[in-house]
């Protein structure tokens, strides 16, 4: 007779269960124990951004500050003429910079904020579903091309088009900036502003379509007011992109040194000056320094901006700390400039003389 057979044994499977509850307690004491260092990463990535941008608005300054001392700030800001390489005199007015920008940033924001804040509409209130998030994947899209295939386009496919068009002979100008800029900035307004929309409590729709409001009356009457100051943010920050922008207005405007008369005129604007001659300046030299003083413009200009976007959706007592605390942080920096200053006289007392200085001089003697 054959001997019954044993039960098969439990061991292993018991002993595979033991090793994948030690395995699990190993690996929560050790992730228990990292979990500071792990803390402590988080953290410094986080204030990491907040030292990379002021590391960079210090370099910028420390680099544009010492040219301050040799520098006629009412010629900077009120003269058109801009000759930074000149044997006779050296002339450093921005003004026909800073025109250009804001004419081409005007332009820009005419054709924008239409086409944007009404495209946020469409998504927000009127489209499907699945129209909306097929029109928010090509917007994200048409954010994601590069700045110099928009200068490519405004300068092979536009201008052709407004030389044919208008007449002009050149096509590089304030309207082919302006058009290539509104394509830049209709991305960042439609999301800011489809978000402020969808924002709105849909009590306020219900209500509004429950008293007999259409569609239409229940957008410009109810959401445009309870959305007001994201609207206003996103407008703001299309205005931002605009006057930041670099390569694509380089490509499109033209680069003229002039103050535009119409919207075919060619111009430059400010960034574009900085990415077409910091490669060229000598480094120390006035121009070069110059060149970063106009970088400080610029950042001014687009953190103005940004701050108004900002506190468009504050509360007025928010505003108001905000405001103090800007104040603050300017008599700061103009402390520093006061100091700059003082120390450039200082040197010019010791007998240092800047070459803006001589090349006056030499202008006289001619």
């Amino acid at each position: 007779m054959s001997q019954a057979s044993s039960p098969p044994t439990m061991e292993p499977v018991r002993s595979r269960g033991g090793v994948r509850a030690t395995a699990r307690r190993l690996f929560s004491t050790a992730l228990d124990k990292v979990e500071p260092v792990i803390e402590w990463l988080i953290r410094i990535c986080g204030w990491s951004a907040i030292f990379f941008v002021i590391a960079i608005f210090v370099f910028v300054f420390v680099e544009g500050a010492p040219v301050l001392g040799h520098l006629n700030l009412k010629e900077f800001f009120t003269s058109d003429a801009w000759r930074p390489t000149s044997q006779v005199r050296e002339q450093f007015g921005i003004l026909a910079l800073i025109t250009g920008t804001l004419s081409v940033t005007a332009v820009a924001m005419a054709i924008a904020v239409p086409f944007g804040l009404g495209a946020a509409i469409y998504v927000s209130e009127f489209a499907s579903p699945k129209m909306r998030e097929t029109l928010k994947i090509v917007i994200e899209l048409l954010a994601a091309i590069p700045s110099v295939v928009w200068g490519f386009i405004g300068y092979i496919v536009i201008a052709p088009i407004i030389t044919k068009v208008t007449g002009t002979p050149v096509g590089v100008n304030v309207l082919n900036g302006g058009i290539i800029l509104a394509l830049m900035s209709v991305p960042v307004i439609v999301s800011v502003a489809e978000d402020s929309l969808r924002a709105v409590p849909d009590s306020f729709r219900e209500a509004a379509l429950s008293l007999g409001a259409s569609k239409w009356e229940t957008v410009y009457r109810v959401l445009f007011p309870a959305a007001k100051s994201g609207l206003l943010a996103a407008v703001l920050l299309g205005v931002g992109r605009s006057i930041g922008e670099t390569m694509a207005v380089l490509m499109a405007t033209g680069h003229a040194v002039q103050i535009p008369h119409s919207i075919l005129d060619p111009v430059r604007t400010l960034t574009a000056t900085i990415a077409a001659e910091l490669g060229e300046a000598v480094r120390g030299d006035h121009h070069y320094r110059v060149l970063f003083l106009i970088g400080i413009v610029a950042a001014v200009v687009s953190l103005v901006r940004w701050g108004q976007a900002d506190l468009g959706a504050l509360d007025i007592r928010e505003q108001i700390k905000i405001v103090i605390v800007s104040m603050l942080g300017l008599i700061l920096g103009a402390q520093v400039i006061l100091n700059s200053l003082f120390v450039s006289i200082l040197g010019l007392g010791r007998g240092e003389r800047p070459r803006v200085d001589m090349g006056v001089d030499a202008e006289r003697s001619f």
